[in-house]
């Protein structure tokens, strides 16, 4: 009996759920007690993470995902035959340039010579219009292009080798080694039937316009602003895509640039192939962009180390850190592509199409290579993409290139911006918390005061209201105040007078808030104040906009991580006027002072919005903005 009672006295074991609600109460009160060291501490690892990406330690090396591809794998027919067939077609093009023809004239000489060819070639004029006034005129050009049908399939894929009049070396140089390469390229690849796609031969007009209305015309997605008649000829899908930009008399190593519009990438196999290819087949060396590494710039050191002049020379020569500052050199060349939705060459116009691009850029130098070594490279790649039986898909869409022979993956970058993300969120979550109780001290410790220091233990927290209203107005307010701005930059007032208009804008927008703010309706005493709720909303705001935009452009995320993060989470309401009117104007220079501070990005941005659509003018004016003036605002006193 005695054993009977015990069992059914004995205490019972504490219900599951009640256990896991109370750890996740100590867990919460844990955090919140720590949440100024949790939150630098994140802050502190982001940043930290940020610096380390271009170390080779957190890089792999690249390797080919798809088996098809097969790449360095075949005989390569052209010779030098083929070579002075280039040859002639440069003689050609110099007494074209010589002789400074129209671009109509340019491109009736582009499809009289792919017609003798035989091939199905076509001319294709096309005009954007802006309406900007004087510093955005309406662009006019004309495109020559010409289609070879596959011998072997029925025509429904193709391939595209492309090369734009003007070269991205800058300065208005003409790309006249590509342009003559693209065309006898089509000479030589017409006597082959091994090609089971078609091949599209095109030779935009300018630089970027042109390949831009091409690609346009071609999918049937005219914008409202591109004037062009539709194209004679057509073909399949395009899948990939080889820009060719050899400007130079000879070239020393070939340089990818791979960066596409609004932060898009190639599949990572097509730059692996061609890697490969330009090693074994035709012995040349690549390279990242236009960047030569650290063992092939020996007599170019001083000007591509990343360190000043003034660093003891035995730091700039050590191995592990000119290797470390190169890829810091990459990085950087790709967050500037990336963040700005910029892309890097003709072919970033293909990626929004699902076409695999890239623009193969003869490195200038004293030799040794030239057509010889050009025209094997781009026939092996040709074959190598014809023998795909489905798009690129197996290898990345979200990498870095650190090197020609390494890459980072996407799980190890991502990390630093979403760390900043997270301490932006505990932080809005924090001052959430915060604004919802108040300390009220007790009547005996007040009288105790007087005498001795009051105890913690007396004082009682009362919760109070949290009205949102009042802080959903301004959030709504400023983003409408973007809108407008984004809309008076790309007026054509702004265009005709930039150096009136911007430094008008950024006043305006720097003076409204306080002008507006003193009308709108405060929080009673007893509830939370606005300044608090609008610090928390935006908090939470911004990072969610850095958590999603890491997916789409990590890039842009890093930029933003890097300017919002710190600025947003530091914004305070002060005692003194003079300090918060001072922090209020550093937060107006930080949200709007690009306008009067860098006048020719501004002018790019609007360019690359309205002909190109690229969407980082739109995100900085309407996203961008109006959350950094948010803080600026907690930054006042009358809230």
């Amino acid at each position: 009996m005695d054993r009977i009672r015990g069992f059914l006295m004995r205490p019972r074991r504490p219900d599951a759920n009640v256990a896991r609600l109370r750890r996740r109460k100590q867990l919460a009160a844990y955090i919140y007690r720590n949440l100024t060291k949790l939150t630098s501490a994140l802050f502190i690892i982001g940043y930290a993470w940020m610096l380390l990406i271009p170390i080779p330690l957190l890089s792999q090396g690249t390797y080919i995902d798809e088996n098809a591809l097969q790449p360095a794998q075949v005989n390569t027919y052209w010779n030098w035959g083929n070579v002075h067939t280039a040859d002639l077609q440069l003689y050609q093009l110099d007494g074209i340039r010589e002789r400074n023809l129209t671009s109509e004239q340019r491109a009736e000489f582009f499809r009289t010579e792919f017609g003798k060819l035989g091939l199905a070639a076509s001319i294709q004029n096309y005009t954007f219009s802006t309406s900007k006034g004087v510093s955005f005129p309406t662009i006019s050009g004309n495109n020559a292009y010409a289609v070879m049908s596959s011998p072997r399939a029925a025509g429904t894929e193709a391939m595209v080798i492309s090369a734009s009049w003007l070269s991205r070396a800058g300065h208005g140089a003409p790309n006249l080694r590509g342009t003559s390469t693209v065309l006898s390229l089509a000479a030589f690849l017409k006597d082959y039937s091994l090609w089971a796609k078609d091949i599209i031969f095109i030779i935009s007009d300018d630089y970027l316009h042109g390949m831009h209305a091409w690609l346009n015309a071609y999918h049937g997605t005219i914008p409202s602003n591109l004037h062009t008649d539709p194209l004679e000829h057509t073909s399949g899908v395009i899948w990939t895509a080889l820009n060719i930009d050899y400007s130079s008399h000879s070239f020393s190593h070939l340089g990818v640039f791979h960066e596409g519009l609004n932060g898009r990438l190639p599949n990572q196999d097509l730059i692996n192939s061609f890697r490969l290819i330009s090693h074994y087949t035709g012995g040349v060396p690549m390279t990242v962009y236009d960047h030569l590494e650290p063992s092939d710039s020996v007599d170019r050191s001083p000007e591509q180390s990343i360190f000043p002049s003034w660093v003891p020379p035995f730091i700039q020569q050590s191995p592990q850190l000119q290797q470390y500052g190169y890829g810091v050199r990459n990085v950087v060349r790709h967050v500037g592509y990336q963040a700005r939705g910029m892309c890097s060459g003709v072919h970033g116009l293909m990626h929004q199409f699902r076409i695999d691009a890239i623009t193969l850029f003869a490195v200038p130098a004293d030799g040794p290579h030239g057509f010889h070594a050009l025209g094997r490279i781009v026939e092996s790649t040709l074959r190598t993409m014809n023998n795909l039986l489905e798009r690129l898909h197996a290898s990345f869409f979200f990498y870095i290139l650190t090197s020609p022979g390494t890459f980072m993956k996407i799980g190890m970058f991502l990390p630093s911006a979403i760390l900043v993300s997270v301490a932006m969120l505990f932080k809005g979550l924090g001052e959430w918390v915060t604004a919802g109780w108040v300390c009220e001290m007790s009547e005996a410790s007040l009288k105790g005061s007087e005498t001795e220091k009051p105890s913690p233990a007396k004082d009682t927290w009362r919760n109070r209201r949290r009205p949102l209203l009042s802080a959903l107005i301004v959030v709504v307010t400023t983003h409408v105040l973007g809108v407008l701005v984004f809309n008076l930059v790309c007026s054509r007032w702004f265009a005709e007078y930039p150096s009136f208009f911007a430094p008008a804008i950024f006043v305006a927008v720097s003076v409204i808030p306080p002008v507006l703010l003193p009308l709108l309706a405060t929080n009673a005493p007893e509830a939370a104040p606005t300044s608090m709720l609008l610090k928390s909303s935006n908090l939470c705001l911004a990072s969610t906009v850095i958590s999603i935009m890491s997916l789409l452009n990590f890039s842009l995320a890093a930029m933003l991580a890097i300017t919002m993060g710190v600025p947003l989470a530091t914004s305070y309401t002060s005692s003194s006027t003079m300090t918060c009117r001072l922090r209020y104007a550093g937060y107006c220079v930080l949200a709007w002072g690009w306008l009067v501070l860098v006048p020719g990005e501004v002018e790019s941005a609007i360019w690359n919005w309205e002909v190109l659509g690229v969407w980082f003018a739109p995100f900085i004016c309407i996203v961008y903005a109006p959350l950094v003036m948010q803080a600026a605002i907690v930054c006042l006193q009358w809230l």
